[in-house]
């Protein structure tokens, strides 16, 4: 029986070990087949350590593939403080060759970690002094391969980029909104130690980075660096509070140059207030536009049918009665009997009010709101006001007239150029944009690209061709001559608005603007120009803004590649205007009749004779007053048949040359 009883319990015992054999051989095998990788990489977790490698932030484009942000490779200090062997020695040599204390090295050298970046004296070395480092070849002390932010162009279009921090993070502008592409993906060198530290001889890995999305913008920086000069060029001359401008493609809202005054540089961004580094200008700032509103009122109007420019007709007399206010025209005594196209040309007040009378104020706000204003343009910058336009509830005649011609009303200078774009394009208004695509960081080749966003038709196309024949008459026979562009056809606008401060306007402080286009019959480029408070200067926009203006309008032909034409709208001179003849042919003609026919310019001659047989410039050349024409002479009359002959033979002997 006890036989039989120690039996039974042996087989027990048997098949239990049996059953445990079996579970642990199941186990392993499940270990092995389904959580080998697991296990693995947690095992592997416990002596590998990773020596970071950063990845290039994406660069930053003009539209033709300009870099206007770049990376420059540095080298930064990482210690894994185990590995170290005489710890006092190398704490005083890096502090040494970092010009750091003692204490603040030691920190670092003696910290219980597994691997300790150095920040902030480590980061961002210089080349010699990662050299000395290097030297040392000191155990458990490693430099690693880190990106520096560079701006090749300084301080240009710093508000719009933005900067960096220390670990490329973006804090502004353009490297903020779009930080989630720019920014890359770490890599890592792989390395094998111990527990406490201690470097196996085990094999290297090599994560390579991962660079960040490069970004393509709409901008042109040629047109750029003409923005950025003349608005050095205005804080020097006229030292004003703020000053900006904007240059925009017409027909499809993209930004081809934004700039603002005071501006900051970019790689040293902790040396500036936060104020300057936060208001992008043109997009944040508002204030009353002055006349450059006055393009709504007549977009609308022209519209509408309610005014005919040549045929209609207003008689100012210096001021006109709304209410119980009496609104004045710039001009003492006014302007008298004049067309609207006069109106628009002499941008007089009254005449304005007239207009937004016969719009009334239903029609008028809702143009208002049609073109943009009162709320955002959305454009793709961070940082963008509202503006503020009357309630519809609140306006009574005093709101409608000085509404009309753009007192009261507050907006950006993206909304301004934004609806002037409209109104000159044919009557589509755009949303404004900078970013034009996102590429990859190897190839460069487009990603996601943005196209045009047309958001409505504000008015017609034949108004719209109105608005352009007015505006280009305002450069040619009114307020804006001094934009005019011998050759080229300008369209554009002056505004001059006083500022408020407290609920009052004040006493001689402006800010003086233009809004100018070309060609005027077939826009492909608007700049907008405001400047705050010039010193020491007449504070009209004509004639502080448009000379700015007409630079850059001037700059962009070349950058654009828009021809020179053969007829443009005559200007019509003051007294003080340069004025510009075309050079008339004296060819053949005795040198005394040549003289008093080109009694408008310099004339010098050479050659012997009394018979002129060239002349430079050319018969027909747009010159300007005053210029030097240089004459040939000789004793040869040749007639037109005879310079014909020879042009045609000297043609074909170079032809035979070839």
């Amino acid at each position: 029986m006890n036989n039989k009883k120690v039996d039974n319990k042996i087989k027990i015992f048997v098949i239990g070990v049996f059953i445990v054999f079996i579970v642990v051989i199941l186990k392993v095998f499940y270990i092995q087949a389904f959580e080998y990788d697991k296990l693995n990489n947690l095992a592997s977790d416990l002596w590998s350590r990773n020596l970071p490698l950063e990845a290039d932030r994406g660069k930053i484009y003009d539209r033709n593939g300009i870099v206007l942000a770049d990376n420059i490779t540095t080298t930064s200090l990482v210690l894994i403080p185990n590995q170290i062997k005489n710890k006092e020695e190398v704490t005083k040599k890096l502090a040494e060759i970092l010009n750091v204390s003692y204490s603040d090295m030691k920190k670092h050298v003696y910290k219980n970690t597994s691997i300790d970046r150095v920040h902030p004296f480590g980061r961002r070395l210089d080349y010699k002094v990662a050299e000395e480092i290097e030297k040392l070849k000191y155990d458990g002390v490693y430099l690693v391969r880190e990106s520096k932010r560079n701006y090749p162009y300084g301080k240009e279009l710093s508000h719009t980029l933005g900067f960096v921090g220390i670990d490329n993070q973006g804090l502004s502008g353009i490297e903020l909104q779009y930080d989630k592409y720019l920014t890359g993906k770490y890599g890592a060198i792989k390395y094998y130690s111990d527990a406490k530290g201690n470097k196996l001889d085990l094999s290297q890995v090599y994560e390579a980075p991962q660079n960040g999305v490069n970004i393509m913008l709409t901008i042109n920086q040629k047109i750029q660096e003409s923005v950025e000069r003349e608005l050095d060029n205005v804080v020097t001359k006229y030292n004003p509070e703020t000053a900006l401008a904007i240059a925009m493609d017409p027909n499809t809202g993209e930004i081809l140059a934004i700039s603002s005054r005071p501006n900051f540089d970019a790689s040293n961004y902790k040396n500036y207030d936060a104020e300057t580094l936060s208001r992008n200008l043109p997009i944040w700032a508002t204030y009353e536009p002055g006349s450059t509103f006055k393009i709504i009122t007549l977009s609308a109007a022209l519209n509408e049918g309610l005014v005919d420019l040549d045929k209609d007709t207003f008689y100012d007399s210096g001021s006109v009665k709304v209410a119980n206010a009496k609104i004045k025209c710039w001009k003492a005594g006014g302007h008298g009997a004049q067309t609207f196209l006069q109106v628009v040309e002499n941008s007089c007040n009254p005449g304005f009010v007239e207009l937004g009378n016969r719009l009334g104020k239903d029609k008028l706000f809702s143009y208002i709101d049609k073109f943009g204003f009162g709320k955002k343009t959305n454009v793709d910058l961070n940082g963008e006001a509202s503006g503020i336009i009357f309630n519809l509830n609140k306006v009574g005649p005093v709101e409608l007239a000085t509404t009309a011609f753009g007192q009261g009303v507050s907006v950006t200078p993206i909304q301004q150029i934004t609806a002037v774009s409209a109104a000159i394009n044919g009557g589509t208004l755009y949303k404004p944009y900078i970013v034009k695509s996102l590429n990859d960081p190897e190839t460069n080749s487009v990603i996601k690209e943005n196209t045009p966003v047309k958001i409505r038709k504000v008015i017609k196309k034949e108004a719209s061709k109105n608005v352009r024949r007015a505006l280009e008459s305002v450069v040619s026979n009114g307020s804006g001559r001094n934009a005019y562009i011998e050759g080229y056809r300008v369209g554009g606008k002056t505004g001059t608005a006083q500022k408020v401060k407290d609920g009052a306007y004040m006493v001689g402080n402006y800010i003086l603007s233009f809004i100018g286009f070309l060609p005027a019959d077939d826009p492909k480029i608007v700049v907008y120009v405001a400047i705050n408070n010039p010193k020491k200067v007449v504070q009209y926009g004509g004639v502080v803004s448009a000379p700015v203006a007409k630079q850059i309008l001037t700059d962009s032909i070349e950058a654009l590649g828009i021809k020179r034409r053969k007829t443009t709208s005559e200007k019509k001179y003051n007294w003080d205007d340069k004025k510009y003849y075309t050079v008339e042919n004296v060819v053949g003609m005795d040198v005394k009749e040549a003289v008093k026919t080109l009694s408008k310019y310099n004339v010098t001659y050479s050659g012997s004779g009394n018979k002129v047989i060239s002349q430079s410039p050319k018969a027909n050349t747009r010159l300007e007053e005053g210029s030097t024409v240089r004459l040939m002479l000789g004793n040869w009359q040749f007639t037109k048949k005879d310079l014909d002959y020879l042009y045609t033979k000297r043609k074909a002997y170079y032809e035979t040359r070839k």
